[in-house]
């Protein structure tokens, strides 16, 4: 007789940035498209009653601003770099992913934290910095392909000997990085991400309209030129073309929000200052692939 799998890989196709956060239950995220292209996403995820999995792709470049869910301990593991980033609540953050970009991910709960005795107070320092070892690539590729199998096979291994392994494996995986740590470029990375935490802090709560570079710079409390610095170290742009992405993906939300006969493109485009019609529908189509007066027609099809 054929029995139900008890752990459940779950798995979820988005065709926009908003269905991705919608597939990530309780974290703190926000998302923009940052490179042209219909998006085209994939979340599986496997819930271990108090540890979770999470598997990520995207197709397009992807702003993502976020930080994990309360009292949760986070080993993200981005395949792009190899690098394993630890995130907690407070380690609230805005990069930019490269195309293609996938990432794997195992997040203790906090009664999970509290329960196996892990002391978080000693991984001060080591939050959002990345940390390389040799150990990344075979852990992810063998974390991935234990997705593969758990949802096709009808005999997994026990919930409680995975979640044990899984935390066993990161910590190791965590104190082997720990001794590769260049000091002097995790000082820059970690005043970098200060820069960078204070606007996306700032620009999460403030209106879209109010945003230029100057006063991008004065949140940060930092010279132009070290703002710029730091945006071409966490984004690969510029603040300017960074801050004409947001601009366009707020246009985005907007036509998808509204009816053609509440509002017209002219409209939406000069709220979000464009004021050349014709380059901001070029602009437009670079990024979505699709004129701005396509995206209000279907929101209301």
């Amino acid at each position: 007789m054929t029995t139900c799998n008890p752990l459940q890989v779950q798995a979820f196709n988005t065709a926009d940035v908003a269905e991705q956060i919608r597939a990530t239950p309780g974290w703190v995220q926000h998302y923009q498209q940052m490179s042209p292209g219909h998006f085209a996403g994939q979340i599986r995820y496997l819930d271990l009653s108090g540890v979770e999995v999470y598997e990520e792709q995207m197709n397009t470049r992807v702003e993502q601003n976020f930080s994990a869910p309360e009292g949760a301990l986070a080993f993200c593991f981005d395949r792009s770099d190899n690098a394993l980033y630890l995130l907690n609540e407070e380690s609230r953050n805005i990069w930019i992913t490269p195309e293609n970009y996938q990432e794997i991910a195992v997040v203790f709960g906090p009664e999970f934290v509290r329960q196996q005795g892990v002391d978080v107070a000693r991984l001060e320092g080591l939050f959002m910095a990345p940390l390389n070892g040799g150990q990344n690539v075979l852990f992810t590729r063998w974390l991935s392909s234990t997705l593969t199998r758990l949802a096709q096979t009808f005999d997994p291994p026990s919930r409680e000997a995975l979640t044990q392994q899984l935390l066993e494996d990161c910590l190791f995986i965590l104190d082997n990085a720990c001794v590769c740590l260049d000091r002097g470029s995790l000082q820059r990375r970690s005043e970098e991400r200060a820069i960078m935490k204070r606007v996306g802090e700032w620009t999460a709560d403030a209106p879209e309209e109010t945003l230029n570079l100057l006063e991008l710079a004065r949140v940060a409390g930092v010279p132009l030129r070290q703002l710029q610095h730091a945006f071409k170290a966490y984004t690969g742009m510029t603040p300017s073309h960074w801050l004409r992405l947001r601009r366009l993906n707020s246009a985005h939300r907007e036509l998808l929000r509204r009816r053609p006969t509440e509002t017209t493109v002219a409209e939406v485009a000069m709220h979000w200052s464009f004021w050349h019609l014709g380059r901001f529908s070029s602009s437009y189509r670079a990024l979505f692939n699709e004129l701005p007066s396509e995206t209000l027609k279907r929101s209301w099809r």
